[in-house]
């Protein structure tokens, strides 16, 4: 598996177009692969994520299996003289983590639920919109993604509902079109900034390589760590 980060040029129409919708990124991200990858039962999948932050830097987020060769984003989107990409081996890495310890994170997700309006209706999925749904989202999925979300002291909770190291954020509401027919799709996302403890480090490295809930072809499921 492989890590790779890219820094947009936001003062270039190629980065803002790319940017301003989710099926335009998804190709440019999959244009980086000689072959198409192929998602395996076993193995990792093209995740990404957009990270803004704040008006210093845009960047591109990519886990892969395979190595990826970025240089039409740098074109498009980058600084094509000066520019780079960095990619590291994501493999010892993951090889190296261990249940017990805590790292802080980072997650944008598609948070949604299946619901439906009367009895006699089916099921659709539906977007948490309210924050307090959106984080009890994540917290439903950690056990079984290989981790648990990193509890308060009570001394460092500002009101009750305060429980969790964890921040929900940069909360949006994305509407572009799909396929031929410019099908309209909306999709709403957050980012989650917390700091949580591995509980099954098998679990959790599959949590790293496979993603978390829907929509990772539209840059939502990567998870990725920093030191807690």
């Amino acid at each position: 598996m492989h890590l790779t980060r890219f820094r947009f040029n936001t003062a270039r129409v190629g980065a803002r177009r790319l940017l301003s919708s989710p099926q335009t990124l998804h190709a440019a991200v999959m244009s980086s692969f000689a072959e198409v990858p192929v998602i395996t039962g076993d193995g990792g999948r093209v995740l990404w994520r957009v990270d803004r932050n704040g008006a210093a830097e845009t960047c591109l987020f990519m886990v892969s299996p395979d190595k990826p060769d970025l240089t039409h984003l740098v074109e498009q989107a980058g600084w094509p003289t000066t520019g780079k990409w960095e990619t590291y081996d994501y493999g010892p890495f993951l090889s190296r983590l261990a249940a017990g310890e805590q790292w802080a994170f980072r997650l944008t997700a598609n948070p949604v639920h299946t619901a439906r309006r009367k009895d006699d209706e089916p099921t659709k999925l539906t977007a948490h919109v309210g924050l307090r749904h959106q984080r009890d989202w994540l917290l439903k999925r950690q056990e079984n993604a290989g981790f648990r979300v990193v509890e308060k002291t009570p001394e460092r909770r500002l009101m009750p509902e305060d429980q969790y190291e964890l921040v929900v954020r940069d909360r949006r509401q994305l509407t572009f079109g799909k396929g031929e027919q410019r099908q309209p799709v909306t999709l709403v996302t957050v980012t989650f900034d917390g700091r949580l403890e591995i509980l099954d480090a098998e679990a959790f490295r599959r949590t790293l390589v496979r993603g978390i809930g829907k929509a990772k072809a539209y840059g939502c499921g990567l998870m990725t760590l920093a030191g807690a």
